[in-house]
């Protein structure tokens, strides 16, 4: 954040560790989860289940967040909101549900080549959006899956992310789970 001085001591740091470690392995696990995966796998938008279109929705959202941000300079706000998709929408909530599908999944189940299409666009776009703030993660988990000597996540414009994929009735019904789901675990 360049619009004031920085402060800095213990417990600022350890924040800012924590929020680095948790960014990491949100990456690690896409990067685990598509170790193999090929443009064969790809299935199309309108045949995933609806948590898969409730993801692309929210990149949808997301990406006119990260867009006008950049064009405002707001670096800190395009992290914030990058972080808390990455850590709330897919960490805590999407890979938990999906993981099961990614490991016992027969490796041609609809489930599972729609769940790691969406990876596939997350790790594209993540790599794109962190890239000006994190410069040297973005290009080691952008080289990890594309190891191209001349390819570089910082050579690349912001993918393309189509507004055809926001569904607000969606949205919404997904947010009613969402808050069903945060009722039931803490009961549990």
């Amino acid at each position: 954040d360049y619009s004031a001085d920085l402060r800095i001591g213990p417990e600022i740091l350890k924040n800012t560790a924590d929020a680095y470690r948790r960014l990491r392995n949100t990456m690690r696990f896409l990067l685990g989860s598509l170790a193999d995966f090929s443009e064969r796998d790809r299935i199309a938008p309108q045949d995933m289940p609806e948590l898969e279109q409730w993801v692309l929705h929210r990149l949808a959202e997301l990406d006119e967040k990260v867009r006008s941000g950049y064009d405002a300079y707001d670096f800190q706000g395009v992290f914030q909101a990058v972080f808390a998709f990455a850590t709330v929408d897919l960490s805590s909530f999407y890979f938990d549900i999906r993981k099961d599908a990614l490991y016992c999944d027969a490796s041609d189940a609809p489930r599972r080549r729609a769940a790691r299409t969406v990876l596939d666009i997350l790790h594209r776009c993540l790599c794109a959006w962190f890239a000006p703030v994190l410069v040297f993660t973005a290009e080691e988990a952008w080289l990890a899956r594309f190891p191209d000597e001349d390819g570089s996540v910082h050579l690349l414009d912001l993918p393309f992310v189509p507004e055809g994929w926001k569904d607000q009735a969606l949205a919404a019904k997904w947010a009613r789970l969402r808050d069903l789901r945060r009722a039931v675990t803490g009961a549990l």
